[in-house]
């Protein structure tokens, strides 16, 4: 990875992306601005990051983050996280991977947009190597019992102690609820060594695909990777 060109451009989205085995991997879903992946970066030069997207002016606020700080570890992809997830990352070599204030889609006719169910669960434990981390964060309450009760029904995860977050590293978003008062539901989980079968093809019905980061709730409400 070289400083001044975090925004990864892929010649070809059918072909996974090529990362250096021999340094470990971490990856956010909805990185925004880049503030805590930058930060995550910074602190670890020893460890690749890549953060995914789907926002245009995120990605190039990400990038200018990057270049002003020479941050050389650090890529942002703009591309649908399960996506990303079930076709262009290596196979466990992820040590931890970021979901923090998704789009808890909360109407009930919108629920099948939510990102964590199966589909995304399959392909997060692929990417992940064995006792990798999962962290995730939302100000949903609702949202956050349905996440927690996807990972408790799946044997390849165990719920662990969520890392601290400090100050410095908040969301936008986090930052504006905690002032409001508002709790913060934060969980974490370790991948377990299960079976290893490939991952079949992604087939998803338009009505069902996850869409983090295209409709926000209006209001004191997560917005999905906003830093």
């Amino acid at each position: 990875m070289n400083a001044g060109d975090s925004i990864l451009r892929l010649a070809d989205v059918t072909r996974p992306i090529e990362f250096d085995l021999s340094r470990p991997l971490e990856v956010e879903v909805g990185c925004g601005k880049g503030r805590f992946l930058t930060a995550r970066a910074k602190a670890n030069p020893d460890c690749d990051f890549l953060g995914i997207e789907r926002m245009l002016e995120r990605v190039r606020l990400f990038d200018g983050k990057c270049r002003r700080e020479g941050i050389a570890n650090a890529k942002v992809l703009r591309l649908e996280a399960l996506y990303t997830f079930h076709y262009l990352l290596p196979a466990h070599h992820a040590r931890r991977v970021y979901v923090f204030f998704p789009d808890p889609w909360p109407k009930r006719k919108h629920q099948s947009h939510r990102l964590f169910g199966p589909l995304f669960l399959n392909a997060l434990w692929k990417r992940l190597e064995v006792g990798g981390r999962v962290e995730f964060a939302t100000d949903h309450r609702e949202y956050f019992e349905a996440v927690r009760a996807c990972f408790a029904a799946d044997a390849r995860f165990e719920e662990v102690e969520p890392m601290p977050r400090p100050p410095e590293v908040w969301t936008e978003f986090e930052t504006m609820f905690r002032e409001q008062g508002l709790p913060i539901h934060a969980a974490a989980w370790k991948s377990l060594p299960a079976d290893d079968s490939p991952l079949a093809p992604l087939v998803i019905p338009e009505s069902a695909e996850p869409r983090e980061g295209v409709v926000r709730r209006s209001g004191a409400s997560s917005k999905s990777g906003v830093q």
